[in-house]
């Protein structure tokens, strides 16, 4: 159940287009209800422009296919031989003198030929050519001239002479010849005409600015839109069946289901309350897949969004976020929103950061208790790794929420569940009767997703090594989770380094073996089952910067007693103890600084906050606010109480290793030789060494 991507199935082949022709409509619907008024109007306005300008542009053209349809019907065929689109170019051609309507009502014309060629839209360029007694004038008609010269055309005695030609249809002859006319009535020509060039241009920086508002549109709306988007029920894959454990957590979201699908019922009986949920508890315990899954059995959309986003570090920046999801989920109406990582959102208001607190004031009216209709149906999900003993949480943010789900680590029974329902997704890939006891006791304490990463990290690991997926490829992924990447390159040259880490983790693994040799009864197969260690390795891990590590197991018992907390302080002492049994006291290393700093924290927790070893139990660790500097609240009495403690401890602890010491020198030669040992191999280490089947060196104490 772990905190993962949000799952997205591939849809059918025949319902791939219409989904996604469906999500990008309600993608631009969604960038349209968070827009302010001036951007929206403006939207609006190009959408009418582009149909409104298309439709103009067909009718223009559909005007000039009539209009050129018009001007071939008015075409009058020529002398015999002559196609409808000529002129006789052989008659000598002079240039027109007075005006040209009286020239055409004063002269025997015999043929009126109007040579033209288009530029834009209405707008064209003409020659009129008048044939009289074997000659042609030539006249370059203004507008005025040309408006008039089309009136009279249909009753004057030369309208029937008229032949229009299109100057895209001369021959080179009638090329040449309009080319010196040109020359000729260069200057002539109407302003309109000479503006053509403008139109043009205009009606060209107009599309450019059209297409670059509408790249600018898209643009934004890729950009802003990045992280708000809903997910269609329909994209999500698997179902709450699918989460292995836990199923008092599932029957907490059933009830969230229940009341929604039969809301109007629970309104009969008084809760009306909007529906807030608030998902609590550890790092990849599943709360993404369930609120996943419970969007898919409600078969609603579903928003997922980190309330770490909302933190821009300026005042209104998340609250202008949060109103933009809003907007998106009143228009759905009903709608499921996942802000995850909101722990911030529920510290206490009134500190340094006003955007974080403008921020909070914003949800805080978003899940208020008194809403419109509008988005009464609106399920707000709000999840955060929290721990309520910890910090300080807003009371007025935590009564927002009418139902709270705590999520937890699953236990031994659940944790092998939910491995070898991993493990089953890939059962053709995995060895039969798998012991995965060793793997489920190790893994104490570790969420699903952790589980999750160690199967799919053997997986990665049998396929290398060309192998199937067995017990050691387990434990081993578990390893290089857990621990990190080792390497034995860093410590194989350091001989005295290797010496003094195998020497200090012997000293912790005895001690604890002693004690539960004690506690057994000397039973060895008991010892095996129940000691913590898994593996003493001298191999680096660059994780916490170590030059060796110890494989460990957490162990069974929650509730700490005082036994257990002191055999825990002996165990972290055994690593410094045993260095100076073997260097004396100038040899010990800074190798032990964890482990100092844990017996600290130990100590303090047993005699500042439990009252152990005190005459009076009281706990003086609530004393100093929010615990963050307890050395300077730390009181006398607590300080040397726990010093005495610590030195009686240490004092037993070397006590213990003193007689230890040729067992130790033994365990510490074969481990520099092998570099790492397994528990296995530690225990009968130790039973070959008591039996006498090995020889025995006594070193002298330092």
């Amino acid at each position: 159940m772990a905190d993962s991507a949000k799952p997205g199935a591939t849809p059918p082949a025949g319902k791939g287009f219409w989904l996604a022709v469906r999500k990008a409509a309600g993608r631009l619907q969604d960038w349209f209800a968070i827009q302010r008024t001036a951007v929206r109007v403006a939207v609006l306005v190009i959408a009418w422009l582009i149909p409104l300008s298309a439709l103009y542009s067909i009718s223009l053209n559909q005007k000039q296919a009539a209009l050129a349809e018009q001007v071939k019907a008015m075409t009058v065929a020529g002398p015999a031989g002559e196609g409808v689109w000529t002129f006789n170019d052989q008659l000598p051609v002079v240039f027109g003198t007075g005006a040209m309507l009286n020239f055409l009502d004063t002269q025997p014309v015999e043929r009126v030929t109007v040579i033209y060629q288009p530029l834009i839209w209405n707008l064209s360029e003409r020659i009129v050519l008048v044939e009289v007694q074997g000659r042609q004038h030539a006249y370059y008609p203004s507008d005025l001239e040309t408006r008039i010269f089309t009136d009279r055309a249909a009753t004057a005695p030369w309208g029937g002479k008229l032949q229009f030609v299109p100057r895209s249809e001369l021959g080179a002859g009638g090329r040449a010849l309009l080319e010196r006319l040109d020359q000729r009535f260069a200057g002539a020509r109407p302003i309109s005409e000479q503006g053509n060039w403008k139109a043009g241009i205009s009606g060209f920086l107009s599309f450019a600015l059209m297409f670059g508002l509408l790249v600018f549109l898209f643009l934004q709306l890729k950009g802003s839109f990045k992280s708000l988007k809903f997910i269609e029920p329909a994209q999500i894959s698997g179902s709450i069946d699918d989460l292995v454990g836990m199923d008092d957590i599932k029957a907490e979201v059933a009830q969230i289901k229940d009341q929604y699908q039969r809301r109007a019922l629970y309104a009969e009986y008084g809760i009306v309350k909007p529906f807030n949920v608030m998902f609590s508890g550890p790092a990849g315990t599943g709360k993404t897949k369930l609120a996943s899954y419970l969007a898919k059995e409600l078969n609603l959309p579903i928003l997922f969004h980190s309330a770490t986003n909302l933190e821009t570090g300026f005042v209104g920046g998340g609250s202008n976020t949060l109103s933009r999801i809003i907007a998106m989920a009143k228009r759905r109406r009903r709608c499921i929103i996942f802000l995850d990582e909101a722990q911030d959102l529920f510290m206490k208001r009134g500190g340094r950061r006003k955007f974080d607190d403008d921020t909070a004031n914003t949800l805080l009216s978003v899940l208020d208790g008194v809403r419109s209709r509008s988005d009464a149906e609106i399920i707000w999900i709000v999840a955060s790794n929290f721990n309520a003993e910890t910090m300080e949480m807003d009371e007025a943010m935590l009564r927002r929420f009418q139902m709270k789900v705590d999520f937890r680590l699953p236990n031994r029974e659940e944790r092998l569940a939910i491995v070898e329902h991993y493990l089953s997704l890939r059962a053709d890939k995995v060895l039969p009767d798998l012991d995965l006891r060793h793997l489920v006791a190790v893994t104490e304490g570790r969420s699903p997703a952790d589980l999750e990463t160690i199967v799919n990290q053997a997986g990665i690991s049998a396929v290398q090594a060309g192998d199937m997926i067995g017990a050691d490829t387990l434990m081993q992924a578990a390893e290089r989770v857990l621990v990190g990447n080792v390497n034995a390159d860093t410590t194989d040259e350091r001989e005295r380094d290797r010496r003094i880490i195998a020497v200090h983790e012997w000293g912790h693994f005895l001690v604890d073996f002693e004690y539960e040799r004690e506690r057994t009864g000397g039973n060895w197969e008991q010892i095996l089952a129940d000691m913590k260690t898994i593996k003493i390795s001298l191999k680096a891990s660059p994780r916490n910067n170590a030059l060796g590590f110890v494989f460990h197991k957490q162990g069974p018992n929650l509730l700490k007693t005082k036994g257990d907390i002191e055999h825990d302080v002996r165990v972290l002492l055994g690593g410094m103890a045993n260095e100076e049994l073997f260097f004396g006291e100038e040899g010990t290393s800074n190798g032990a600084h964890n482990d100092i700093t844990r017996v600290t924290r130990l100590l303090h927790h047993a005699v500042g906050e439990m009252g152990m070893y005190r005459k009076t139990r009281l706990n003086y660790g609530a004393l100093t606010g929010d615990g963050r500097d307890r050395s300077r609240n730390l009181d006398e009495e607590t300080r040397s109480l726990m010093e005495a403690q610590s030195e009686r401890l240490y004092g037993e602890t070397k006590a213990l290793l003193v007689r230890l010491m040729p067992l130790t020198e033994h365990l510490v030669e074969r481990l520099l030789q092998a570099g790492e040992m397994s528990l296995d191999e530690a225990l009968a280490e130790i039973r070959n060494f008591e039996s006498g089947r090995v020889p025995r060196r006594v070193q002298q104490v330092g």
